[in-house]
């Protein structure tokens, strides 16, 4: 390998297009980018990494990594201190810190940092993607998503925002799930919360990925390939926009493949 075209794990962050008081939520995989520093005798602590992106946005900034967890769907008992994150390494990371809050949602929770940490820590949304949920909150602050080395139609949760708000879509609807919570007091109980689920008899496929060539097109993502492994900066006011076209003007043909469309 040659050393001179290496990124330092620490430095990564420094080379996209984040500025102070950036909202910023990650979406990643990070095993590739860790088997790079491995192999070039760098760090691979994730730490690093998270410590880096907070320099970077700064006090005046806001991170968000999500730390989803499914099986309330099912039934289980979501406990906020020890449900784990089903969504990756730096999800489990950031749990891990204790200058990370972790949001209240069962099944879909972040883990945050930042100026607006507690704000988001606090909201009670029972719908996953209603407009009191950190997904609105994306939208109204204008963040931007880092995805490293993921592809949209793996993690890009908040297009699910845009089809319940925005089109009304015929493939998905709200569905009600009811299961234990055990909250950050230990005071157990039974709740509800809701998700826009996939209706399975119209038989969805999820796609998203051909939504990149018009991100590209309307200047809405930047794309990166550091050590090795593709890194994208999308700015989701952006996005959200040319999601909402795709879903009002064409049958949402770029974000699913669905029955009757």
């Amino acid at each position: 390998m040659n050393d001179s075209n290496y990124t330092k794990l620490a430095e990564i962050v420094k080379q996209l297009n984040i500025k102070h008081g950036d909202t910023v939520l990650i979406s990643s995989d990070m095993k590739k980018l860790l088997f790079q520093s491995l192999s070039h005798g760098d760090e691979t602590d994730l730490n690093v990494f998270l410590e880096s992106l907070m320099e970077v946005v700064g006090k005046e900034g806001t991170i968000l990594i999500p730390t989803y967890n499914w099986d309330f769907c099912k039934g289980v008992t979501f406990d906020y201190e020890k449900t784990p994150c089903k969504t990756g390494s730096l999800g489990k990371a950031a749990l891990k810190r204790k200058d990370f809050i972790r949001t209240k949602h069962p099944i879909y929770s972040f883990a945050v940092w930042g100026k607006d940490a507690k704000k988001l820590s606090k909201m009670e949304n029972k719908d996953s993607f209603g407009q009191d949920s950190p997904f609105a909150y994306l939208k109204e602050t204008k963040a931007k998503n880092i995805f490293i080395d993921v592809s949209y139609q793996n993690s890009f949760t908040f297009a699910h925002y845009v089809e319940e708000w925005e089109g009304k879509v015929p493939y998905r609807y709200v569905k009600n799930f009811t299961a234990g919570y055990i909250d950050e007091q230990g005071i157990e109980e039974t709740r509800t919360y809701s998700m826009f689920v996939r209706d399975l008899d119209m038989d969805v496929f999820v796609t998203i990925d051909p939504m990149e060539g018009i991100f590209t097109a309307n200047h809405a993502v930047q794309k990166y390939f550091i050590n090795e492994v593709e890194i994208r900066v999308l700015e989701l006011d952006k996005a959200y926009d040319l999601m909402r076209d795709d879903v009002l003007y064409n049958k949402s043909k770029n974000l699913c493949i669905y029955k009757g469309q």
